[in-house]
């Protein structure tokens, strides 16, 4: 069970919990890429080009990682990019300071306004749970991250059970006008590129995945795994359409309208959490990158690294965060999703599946000089 878990399961979730805060975890996200597009058009966006994207992206860099053996994103990006490997280094490098300052400030905002504490407590709280999981390494880490998805699965599931409970008729209003904007399958497209453009950083939890089919499974449930707890949230929001539009953090909003302290108590807590989980698997990620240089050269990478390398990233994007929330979102994330487009997704959908079908040729010649 452990294995099939593994093997299946596991990178979704560990996809899912390095995208979430920075994905949907505020809720200003999905107003940005998805309900400005209307309640019909934002969910068809979700439901089609993002789910599908993530689907496919996902099914190719878990094949790429297998036959080439590259769990860390600098090895792994060699074999799309060649020499030009270092654009997706710095573009990684600006992903990973952008989502953490979105987190870090979330942090601060979530716990001011719903435990009335100074917004330094939450960023230094998110600091040190980072920094202890990221010295604990790829093990701790997996199963945090994956243990975090089911706690998270069930909170959303809550929040959608009070949020047709108290905006039930809303909802439905929203969903029965039909509003379907221009520009929901581009936005959709844009955001999932934004998305998988971190599948590199998380292919450290794909070591399992040891054939072919294997990797086209794990692969075709990361994205409804990922997407799926962003779904929840978005049906949500449609009680409070178009008034959360203007929101710039419609999540804390939603829960004071659900008037439940104890679930939004709860909510928080689970936020806070996947602010952790994300921060943690993007620092893991870099670490990972750079004990792959210290191992080509025949060293293990200092244990001190790992933490110092974290703080040295968390206190750049705390600098990052002074823009706000709805700025980094808006402006920050646009341009991003164009770059990664450029130096990731069209080469593993070019450059990838070539060389996955060149080492599928190379198997095959060698089975048939053995037999």
């Amino acid at each position: 069970m452990i294995s099939w878990f593994r093997r299946y399961l596991l990178p979704g979730f560990v996809l899912q919990s390095i995208i979430i805060a920075g994905g949907y975890g505020t809720g200003r996200e999905l107003v940005e890429f998805f309900l400005q597009y209307g309640p019909v058009g934002g969910l068809l966006g979700m439901l089609l080009p993002t789910t599908v994207l993530m689907s496919a992206t996902c099914i190719l860099a878990f094949e790429l990682a297998r036959v080439t053996r590259s769990y860390d994103y600098r090895s792994f990006i060699k074999h799309l990019l060649g020499r030009a490997w270092f654009l997706y280094e710095f573009g990684y490098l600006t992903a990973v300071l952008l989502i953490l300052a979105v987190i870090g400030s979330a942090a601060g905002t979530f716990l001011s306004e719903t435990f009335a504490l100074p917004g330094s407590v939450g960023t230094l709280g998110l600091l040190l749970a980072i920094g202890f999981l990221v010295f604990k390494g790829t093990e701790v880490i997996e199963g945090a991250l994956s243990l975090w998805s089911f706690v998270l699965y069930g909170v959303y599931a809550v929040f959608l059970i009070l949020g047709l409970a108290k905006f039930g008729p809303d909802i439905a209003s929203s969903l029965r006008s039909g509003i379907v904007k221009d520009g929901w399958f581009l936005s959709g497209m844009r955001y999932g590129a934004l998305q998988v453009s971190l599948v590199p950083a998380m292919l450290f939890a794909t070591t399992y995945v040891s054939a072919r089919r294997e990797a086209f499974v794990a692969g075709a449930l990361a994205g409804p795994i990922a997407i799926i707890p962003g779904v929840l949230f978005f049906v949500v929001m449609l009680g409070q359409y178009p008034a959360i539009l203007e929101r710039p953090v419609p999540a804390n909003y939603l829960l004071e309208l659900l008037d439940s302290r104890p679930f939004q108590i709860v909510f928080q807590i689970a936020l806070f959490g996947t602010l952790i989980e994300t921060g943690s698997g993007l620092i893991h990620a870099f670490n990972e990158r750079i004990s792959g240089v210290y191992g080509m050269h025949k060293r293990v990478m200092p244990g001190y690294l790992r933490p110092a390398i974290a703080v040295l990233l968390l206190a750049a994007s705390w600098l990052l965060s002074r823009f706000g929330l709805v700025e980094l979102i808006a402006k920050g994330y646009g341009t991003m999703t164009w770059v990664f487009m450029a130096i990731f997704v069209v080469p593993l959908f070019t450059v990838g599946v070539g060389v996955i079908l060149v080492h599928r040729k190379r198997r095959k010649e060698g089975d048939r000089v053995m037999s």
